[in-house]
């Protein structure tokens, strides 16, 4: 009996990209074909993202398109958790679960393919089904949010806080550096309230027992001997701590900070507890502790409420802040979104677009002067590409899809997943140029 073949669409962010390779580890444990076409396929799984409209929007497109091309869909992810509005647009969709359902994913599978008789689990590689690289991976702590921020719908979604025991997270890494991977990625919801939900709990890990807490972990990962870079981490008091272990080269000098905003009002709106100056005040400490961090951050202009004077307020913080890279997103009114009843005016579409046209500017000026710095030094550098003796890669001040890139060439061919020492000749508003020297 031939294995059914399973087409899949990934979507969302990369917290949503490691649901993707929870499932098809198991599809592929249980004898699944991965089919890269939905023509020919015995089905399509489709994890959705539901943040924001237009990512509702390319969701409910991909749907359909899985439809017309083969006619038999299953719909997981964030969207998921509103069946009514996949239903209404497409009705003839053969399952829908929400996020993280992963039983639930696979029993509606099973239903509409069943698995083979026979399945060869031997096959699957211990480190499970990647969708990134081979030399990086994304490495998940913990499911949910506690925050409530009012332009965000993720709680709904997701739930509260769910962490995961530190043994499991910790084996889950060994696995990966085993399996070759060079630089590991933490994400979560919050990646720095880790543990708050149980306590802290302590799990064994090498003859040790280790608090599951976010200092803890990073310390421990720390010691695997590859890159580990740290996403989505809110600036609780704690953060401090973990400064010195990217002074000392345990973990990567590497920050990914949501601030969203610097007006206390806005911020106050957006229910954002920090407060901007002390957030600089921060950041300038954290540097004296390690001068080579570089902090990212995202940010929201056009909030409901948001004046010239806030905005202003913002334009001035990054550059009293340096932040080495940062995404802009113009504000969108989010289905459920509690933002939506604040009373707040909002402000005209044409105003965020220039607001974002001014932001980005002012950004750009500021990241082309933090790579300035760089110039005439020696850096390491991963690549991502290579094609002989010319490629790609990326410091440890970027990460993989969102920040810059180094353009390389070399005495020698590269090889992806490589770390080689560069020597930068130039840079410009988001690049780095050099010649490897190792």
């Amino acid at each position: 009996m031939a294995s059914p073949r399973i087409s899949f669409v990934s979507l969302g962010c990369p917290k949503a990209l490691v649901d993707s390779e929870r499932i098809l580890t198991r599809l592929r444990a249980e004898g699944y074909e991965i089919s890269r076409k939905h023509d020919g396929a015995d089905l399509v799984v489709v994890n959705t993202c539901g943040f924001l409209d237009s990512a509702r929007d390319e969701s409910l497109n991909a749907i359909g398109s899985a439809l017309s091309e083969n006619g038999r869909v299953i719909v997981t992810g964030c969207l998921g958790a509103e069946p009514e509005v996949i239903r209404q647009k497409h009705p003839n969709v053969l399952a829908i679960t929400g996020p993280q359902a992963y039983e639930s994913v696979m029993a509606a599978v099973h239903k509409a393919a069943p698995p083979a008789a026979d399945p060869f689990i031997d096959l699957m590689p211990p480190q499970g089904i990647k969708l990134t690289p081979r030399h990086y991976a994304y490495l998940k702590i913990s499911e949910g949010c506690n925050n409530r921020c009012t332009f965000c719908i993720i709680p709904a979604l997701r739930g509260d806080l769910v962490s995961r025991p530190v043994g499991d997270v910790l084996r889950e890494a060994e696995k990966l550096v085993e399996s070759g991977v060079k630089e590991v990625l933490v994400i979560s919801q919050d990646t720095s309230a880790y543990g708050v939900d149980i306590k802290y709990q302590t799990s064994m890990w090498r003859e040790r027992e280790v608090r599951a807490k976010f200092l803890d972990l990073s310390r421990e990962l720390g010691e695997l001997g590859v890159w580990v870079r740290m996403h989505y981490v809110y600036p609780y008091p704690h953060v401090d701590d973990v400064i010195p272990l990217m002074a000392d080269g345990k973990i990567l000098p590497y920050l990914d900070i949501p601030f969203q905003h610097a007006s206390p009002g806005v911020l106050k709106n957006m229910r954002r507890p920090a407060h901007a100056e002390k957030a600089a005040e921060r950041i300038r400490r954290w540097r004296e502790i390690c001068p080579d961090l570089a902090v990212r951050s995202t940010f929201i202009v056009g909030f409901p409420g948001e004046t010239d004077e806030d905005f202003e307020m913002l334009l001035d913080w990054l550059d009293e802040a340096k932040i080495d890279r940062a995404g802009c997103f113009k504000y969108e009114p989010v289905k459920g979104a509690r933002s939506n009843d604040l009373g707040l005016p909002e402000v005209p579409q044409e105003v965020k677009e220039q607001r974002w046209h001014r932001f980005m500017q002012r950004q750009q000026k500021v990241s082309a002067l933090q790579l300035k710095k760089r110039v005439g030094k020696r850096i390491p550098v991963i690549i991502d590409e290579a094609n002989g003796t010319s490629g790609k890669g990326r410091t440890k001040y970027d990460a993989p899809e969102i920040d810059g890139s180094v353009h390389l060439t070399s005495r020698r061919p590269l090889r992806v997943g490589d770390i080689v020492t560069v020597k930068i000749d130039r840079s410009d508003a988001y690049d780095l140029y050099g010649e490897s020297v190792s």
